[in-house]
């Protein structure tokens, strides 16, 4: 479409802004991709499982409320309910009911999850620096975070309980 066949009302994007947000979507679409087919292929788990291991691992207790996982992964509860069945299936999740909540649950990691977390990490993390940070200077690293927290800070903090959202939030300040 031609900024000439574009309605009148709105504040459209300016050229820079379309070939950047074009840009971000692809790079981000095609990244997020390609990691997934080398997760499934080296490890035999998608992204969105090794998310879900991820941030079991990073609670005192391996464990999360099922709301609070589908909250920091932005995934629907449906969709976080199919794939920690998955993981149940695999041996690498439980769940277990809120004693405070009976309509609450908890997905907690496994030992088993935490191994199979632990073997698929060090091919993932070498696929994050080949297809991302090895092409990037350290400055444009820097601006990524930068760019990064300045589109998640807000979103989360309109999206999620302020707790929730500051611990999200905490992976993309800057180092203390």
């Amino acid at each position: 479409m031609l900024a000439s066949d574009l309605p009148t009302d709105g504040r459209w994007l300016a050229p820079a802004e379309a070939r950047a947000w074009r840009a971000f979507l692809l790079g981000s679409q095609l990244l997020m991709d390609q990691l997934d087919r080398e997760l499934v292929r080296d490890a035999g788990m998608p992204h969105t499982y090794y998310g879900i291991l991820v941030a079991l691992s990073e609670q005192p207790e391996r464990s999360l409320r099922m709301n609070e996982i589908a909250d920091v992964l932005c995934f629907s509860k449906s969709r976080l309910s199919h794939a920690i069945g998955r993981l149940e299936e695999r041996g690498w999740v439980e769940r277990a009911i809120c004693p405070t909540d009976r309509r609450g649950a908890f997905a907690v990691l496994t030992d088993a999850g935490l191994a199979a977390l632990h073997a698929a990490a060090p091919g993932h993390v070498a696929g994050v620096r080949r297809h991302l940070f090895d092409r990037l200077t350290p400055e444009q690293v820097e601006q990524l975070r930068v760019i990064s927290g300045a589109i998640v800070e807000p979103l989360m903090a309109a999206n999620l309980p302020p707790e929730l959202a500051a611990r999200c939030t905490e992976h993309v300040k800057p180092e203390a």
